[in-house]
C-alpha cells in the first residue's frame, strides 16, 4: 500500500474527551483552545 492510500484510511480525530476547565484555564490553555478550534474550523472548510 502507498503511503497516499495510507493517509486515506487514517482517522480524523475531532472532539477528543479532553477535560478543559476555562476556570482552571491559563493564557497558555486559552490560546492553545483558540488555536485548535481555528485548526478545526480549516480542516472542516469554514
Amino acid at each position: 500500500m502507498t503511503r497516499q492510500a495510507e493517509d486515506r484510511q487514517l482517522p480524523q480525530a475531532k472532539n477528543e474527551d479532553v477535560e478543559f476547565s476555562e476556570q482552571l484555564a491559563d493564557s497558555d490553555d486559552r490560546e492553545a483552545a483558540k488555536r485548535a478550534a481555528e485548526a478545526d474550523a480549516r480542516q472542516e472548510g469554514v
